[in-house]
């Protein structure tokens, strides 16, 4: 990889395409780390691909690149064509590229500025052998900073999804991002709850751990539409640990979450 890329920036009102081979471009963002936010992209993903469309999944949280572990490809590393092209790593029917199969071991810092990680990610767009895609997914890292305004004007972003558990610490900085991507008309699709509740296993009880109706809060305050909520699944962390996705090994019910969240990603589209 060189890094060292010089950038012409476009702007969120007349964006450059970067990835003219894609049809659709969605991006799956989040206030803050640790609430699901990769897993869910993922399963998005795959939940596409399952439908019989060309999915591209491209893992822009370049500090924390959980999306290899996910697709369970943690172990393979960048290869290149004769064309000098990057040859994106597959499994379950979408095609990645994330920063995590650049470096030596998987615990390999990426100690970068924003403007080194900025570039290395229009590298992945522009010097991935892609190949014509119905989707481009974007896994971005959470917060507000200058990868979501880089993406914003660089590529004509279809839809942006919010990903927020139902605990106020959440949903305060996920109001931030709702108000970032409306400043730079990014449409956004809606919000996910993640981690929404927990069933228990042997009395079926309902349990609210992380607090209720907080991305519900959000999408009234915001006219934004809540797409789904999402389980606190012990299933959906084992499978995720190993590199198997729960929209495709998960139960019913655990399947049905992502899927219904797809169908209406795919309506609003």
């Amino acid at each position: 990889m060189n890094p060292k890329k010089i950038i012409t920036y476009g702007s969120t009102t007349n964006p450059n395409n970067k990835a003219p081979y894609a049809k659709k471009i969605i991006a799956i963002s989040s206030g803050k780390g640790g609430v699901g936010k990769s897993t869910v992209c993922a399963n998005i993903a795959v939940a596409l691909a399952q439908k019989g469309l060309r999915v591209g999944l491209l893992d822009a949280d370049i500090y924390g690149p959980s999306i290899p572990r996910l697709f369970g490809i943690e172990n393979e590393k960048i290869q290149w064509n004769d064309e000098d092209k990057m040859i994106p790593s597959e499994n379950y029917g979408v095609k990645i590229m994330s920063v995590g199969l650049t470096t030596p071991k998987s615990d390999t810092p990426l100690v970068w500025r924003s403007s080194v990680a900025i570039s290395a990610l229009m590298q992945f767009l522009e010097d991935v052998a892609w190949g014509e895609l119905d989707f481009l997914v974007i896994d971005m890292p959470p917060g507000t900073g200058d990868v979501q305004l880089t993406m914003a004007q660089e590529l004509p972003i279809s839809g942006v999804i919010l990903v927020t558990t139902p605990q106020r610490l959440s949903t305060d900085d996920v109001s931030r991002s709702i108000m970032m991507f409306q400043d730079t008309k990014v449409p956004i699709v809606g919000i996910v709850e993640n981690m929404s509740y927990f069933i228990a296993p042997d009395t079926k009880a309902r349990y609210d751990i992380f607090g209720t109706k907080g991305a519900q809060k959000l999408s009234d305050k915001y006219t934004v539409p809540l797409l789904g909520e999402i389980p606190l699944n012990s299933d959906i962390l084992m499978l995720s640990d190993e590199g198997k996705m729960p929209v495709v090994f998960g139960d019913d019910e655990v399947k049905k979450s992502y899927q219904e969240i797809v169908k209406k990603l795919l309506k609003f589209l």
